[in-house]
């Protein structure tokens, strides 16, 4: 079986598994009570919630049958380390963000603890010493961090992106719209640079977000949760680290960074909905500009005739960014 074609199965499986998952976990969920309100919705509709847990477990299965396919088919074990590795950061980040949605609503988490909770997903990043140690630095060149890579600058990068990406959330089609955006361009690099197992599971976390979509879209019949958000973001960082690229990862985290630059002017009090018209039209929920949502609101508002947002307008306007920064970078990088 050349690889091609193994490429196309895993990516097939990749999408029918979420596919499948996603609606058995919406029916699951609802029987359960595991719901939450849409509060960009004047009527506030009750969603299921969590849908992350469908999503990871279909990437999960899905790389694993691609290393099945490389050891018994290709005949390969190159990169397992690495592979393996990622998909256990990937796996305990998805456990740690479906016991925040089951039990941290009701503790009351602050963010601080929720950063030390992602702490553990860069383990096994660690142990293996994963990426190159020596990177560019700005004004001063080619610096070999040695045993602070391993050691300090891989868990801060974990806890940066896992829960950099949950905190620009909370509108239909966000999160899984921004990570397809993201790990595609990822994947880009990826091949560019000959990494060829890293485009492969780019493409099975793509394809996957994209079944997902399917029912995260406006409007919702799913919420991802942090069980979707704690494991994407690990992810970003798993790609900066394994993949050397580490540059590039942090030009696409740039709204993710602006959204913690707003995010600290609340004191991280702000929330990201906007205020709900009986039209489902939205308004910004303060008078200063505390999340790249609000933005979105004010800037859509100023240029649009009728005066009206929707919850459509502000996701399409935030992944229209993400989309312009990749473009950018492809030229930047790839042409």
């Amino acid at each position: 079986m050349n690889e091609p074609l193994i490429v196309i199965l895993i990516v097939l499986m990749s999408f029918l598994l979420s596919f499948y998952f996603t609606k058995w976990w919406i029916k699951l969920a609802k029987l359960n009570g595991l719901v939450g309100k849409d509060m960009n919705k004047f009527n506030k509709p009750l969603v299921a919630e969590a849908g992350g847990i469908a999503v990871i477990t279909a990437i999960i299965f899905s790389i694993l049958f691609y290393i099945a396919l490389k050891v018994f088919l290709i005949n390969s074990e190159s990169n397992m380390v690495s592979i393996l590795a990622l998909l256990i950061t990937f796996i305990l980040a998805g456990f740690i963000g479906f016991i925040d949605d089951i039990l941290g609503w009701k503790k009351g988490l602050k963010q601080w603890q929720k950063l030390l909770m992602t702490l553990p997903a860069a383990f096994p990043l660690m142990v293996i010493s994963a990426g190159q140690h020596a990177m560019s630095v700005p004004f001063i060149g080619s610096v070999d961090f040695g045993l602070i890579y391993p050691l300090i600058l891989i868990p801060l990068a974990i806890m940066g992106t896992s829960n950099g990406y949950n905190i620009l959330a909370g509108y239909n089609g966000l999160e899984a719209g921004l990570g397809i955006i993201i790990f595609s361009f990822l994947g880009i690099v990826a091949a560019s640079i000959n990494a060829i197992w890293l485009s492969v599971i780019a493409l099975i976390i793509v394809f996957s977000l994209i079944a997902f979509l399917l029912f995260n879209k406006y409007p919702a019949k799913i919420f991802p949760g942090d069980s979707l958000t704690y494991p994407l973001g690990v992810l970003i960082g798993c790609f900066a680290i394994l993949g050397n690229m580490e540059k590039i990862a942090l030009f696409l985290f740039i709204p993710f960074l602006i959204e913690g630059v707003l995010k600290l002017r609340s004191k991280l009090k702000a929330e990201n909905f906007g205020i709900p018209k009986k039209d489902n039209s939205l308004s910004a929920p303060y008078n200063k500009t505390y999340s790249l949502t609000h933005f979105a609101i004010n800037t859509i508002k100023f240029l649009k005739p009728s005066k009206k947002v929707y919850e459509k307008d502000v996701v399409g306007f935030l992944i229209g960014l993400e989309l312009l920064i990749a473009i950018v970078l492809f030229f930047v990088y790839i042409i």
